[in-house]
């Protein structure tokens, strides 16, 4: 692509930091880097049309982690680390709401609920027996109390087959994920932030002084620092990191009358998930179907998950209502060993901040600005 002296001039040159990825996680950083020091000369870019990952493609969940996801973590992580994790995802979503406002974002406060069915019976045993103990831990981040807490007798009201058991969490609610994302880009485009789109960057490269993005699309971008933060694409610039592409595919409904739903939904200890539009059904996941075929940075479908999220609506979530799927697509997660986000330096110019485990509305707002902190010791 030949740039005019005109379009290098005002768009490429004297960038003081160049963030990689236009998501929740690279506007944050963006965000707060000008809010900082307004004077500074922010760039984003973006190899898509949209932010490719995750962030506008996700079910919109503003969720910190269902009774037996807390429950696994805690038998592989120590309590401070899990309950650590807990309030970081709790202050994020705050920060979200407090930057954007709940009507930019169309912040519902409805609640979520994990259901079980009777093979889960040990499970839900066991997360029952342990509420009094998370919600005890749960009030200290939230200041609320008994933040999960029974719930069998709404199962007849949602019209659920098969399910024996609801915990519901009263903390949880759920966002417009397109509206974030615009409501993002918006807000720092209004500060100064350049955020372009269709350009990919294929390697950074260190600088004596800074570093040079080399573009797909041959226009080489110096900067004085940079941020990666590409989250489940991450190894594409950084392969040591430890961040693993986790594709999750979702489809939604046409509208239904009289739509019983109302809230956020963790089935099948979290692999699936689903949530109303207004009076459409979300459904999401089935990753745990071939977790290998979903180890993958390609956006798409396979037969083998969207059979078994249309068998689940019809026999689970909405058994005895006609229903007919409007949309389809997917998104891409980055997961990893553990369940922490990586927010470092990585060289002398560049810092990352990726590997949101699939948590992302959550904690992308304080990541974002965590990284650009990183980013602000080096300039």
């Amino acid at each position: 692509m030949q740039l005019s002296y005109w379009e290098k001039d005002t768009y490429f040159s004297n960038i003081d930091v160049l963030i990689v990825g236009s998501g929740i996680v690279g506007l944050n950083a963006a965000l707060y880097l000008k809010t900082r020091q307004p004077k500074l000369k922010v760039v984003v870019l973006e190899r898509g049309l949209l932010p490719t990952g995750a962030s506008s493609k996700n079910a919109g969940f503003a969720c910190f982690g269902s009774p037996s996801e807390l429950l696994d973590d805690l038998s592989h992580h120590t309590e401070d680390a899990v309950f650590s994790l807990v309030e970081r995802r709790w202050k994020g979503l705050q920060r979200l709401r407090h930057n954007l406002g709940d009507t930019a974002i169309d912040y519902h406060r409805w609640g979520g609920y994990e259901l079980f069915e009777a093979s889960q019976q040990q499970l839900h045993t066991e997360c029952v027996e342990r509420l009094p103990y998370l919600n005890r831990h749960l009030q200290q981040v939230t200041g609320e109390q008994e933040v999960f807490r029974l719930a069998d007798e709404k199962i007849s009201r949602f019209g659920f087959r098969q399910v024996e058991h609801l915990i519901e969490s009263t903390a949880e609610g759920q966002i417009d994920t397109g509206k974030m994302i615009l409501a993002l880009t918006q807000k720092v485009q209004t500060l100064g932030v350049l955020v372009l789109n269709c350009l990919e960057v294929l390697e950074l490269q260190e600088e004596n002084k800074g570093i040079t993005a080399i573009t797909a699309q041959g226009i080489a971008i110096p900067a004085r620092a940079a941020l990666v933060a590409t989250n489940g694409f991450a190894r594409q610039l950084l392969p040591q990191l430890q961040v693993i592409p986790a594709r999750a595919q979702v489809l939604i409904t046409e509208p239904i009358a009289n739509l019983k739903l109302k809230g956020t939904f963790h089935y099948d200890r979290g692999y699936y998930y689903f949530r109303n539009i207004g009076n459409r059904v979300l459904f999401g996941g089935g990753r745990n179907l071939d977790f290998k075929a979903e180890e993958t940075t390609e956006l798409g479908l396979t037969e083998l998950v969207q059979q078994q999220l249309e068998k689940l609506l019809q026999e689970v979530i909405l058994p005895g209502t006609d229903f007919e799927v409007a949309h389809r697509w997917s998104g891409i997660m980055g997961l990893g060993p553990e369940k922490t986000t990586i927010v470092k330096p990585v060289s002398e110019h560049i810092c990352c901040s990726v590997r949101m485990g699939g948590m992302g509305v959550a904690i992308g707002s304080l990541v974002g600005e965590e990284g650009a902190e990183l980013v602000l010791q080096k300039l």
